[in-house]
């Protein structure tokens, strides 16, 4: 059996114009995944995009404004749970959790608050995926054309601790390499071994700060972060593919289960729980 994929984006994302809860859950249903959960984007920073991305994305370039700062749109947490039962109607033998990834939930702490008292979410990541530079907020792309890939890194995993300790609404740390999905095609090859210790810092601050490790699939986790979890004091992990349209559910989900059970992971008693060594 699959694991459950607990990171899963639907039309509710602001940031996907291909999602559908119902086709997800179909397809979850078709190739036997035993839960779903749908970790819809809760977002308050506004972000400068690159032109590139924009070039690339005209939906996401319909919420940016001339100098291409990104604004998400309120969240419909109402409208949200409504379609989430209307789909544990329709497919009763599939396991559907409610849930959200919040992006730097550290930084807009209230405003977060706000979202989760509407109802009940059973499953909420904590996402970094930007850094502020002077009056600005960049993602990896434009964090590598300032800094260079190699500081952006180090940079981001050093901030890992500030959004650990700086909310407690969330459960499970959602891709922490989530840098490595902009590495440039034809640079040297990444080697986590040269940043080792920053990895282990983060990684130690998750595990202290009692959180679960997600073994993201959009970018196979490196070997030696999950043996560095373990190491750190980390007990347990969720999968989650990222997947912002059906046809990705649970994509590469063989290989990362087999990769967690090599460094002593195991499921848990009920399909939907996190696995633990």
């Amino acid at each position: 059996m699959l694991p459950a994929d607990s990171h899963v984006h639907s039309e509710w994302s602001w940031d996907t114009n291909i999602g559908d809860m119902e086709g997800t859950c179909a397809r979850a249903v078709a190739i036997g995944v035993p839960a779903v959960a749908f970790t819809e984007h809760l977002d308050h920073v506004v972000w400068t995009a690159d032109r590139g991305t924009l070039e690339e994305s005209p939906h996401l370039a319909s919420f940016a404004d001339e100098r291409g700062r990104v604004t998400a749109p309120a969240f419909d947490a109402a409208g949200y749970l409504a379609a989430v039962e209307r789909c544990r109607d329709r497919f009763p033998g599939l396991r559907i959790l409610s849930g959200l990834e919040i992006g730097e939930p550290h930084l807009h702490v209230e405003a977060v608050a706000d979202v989760l008292r509407a109802g009940r979410f059973d499953r909420v990541l904590g996402s970094l995926h930007g850094l502020p530079v002077g009056p600005e907020f960049y993602e990896p792309p434009m964090l590598f054309e300032h800094f260079g890939r190699e500081r952006a890194l180090r940079l981001y995993l050093q901030r890992v601790p500030a959004v650990v300790a700086g909310s407690d609404a969330f459960a499970v740390f959602a891709h922490i390499d989530y840098p490595l999905r902009f590495w440039p095609v034809g640079a040297v090859p990444f080697n986590p071994f040269a940043y080792e210790e920053e990895f282990r810092l983060a990684l130690r601050a998750v595990a202290d700060g009692g959180r679960v490790l997600e073994l993201n699939s959009r970018v196979p986790l490196c070997p030696e972060v999950l043996r560095w979890w373990r190491e750190e004091g980390g007990t347990a992990l969720s999968f989650g593919s990222d997947a912002h349209h059906p046809a990705g559910l649970a994509g590469g989900f063989r290989e990362a289960a087999h990769a967690a059970e090599a460094h002593g992971f195991r499921p848990g008693r009920r399909p939907w729980d996190f696995w633990t060594s």
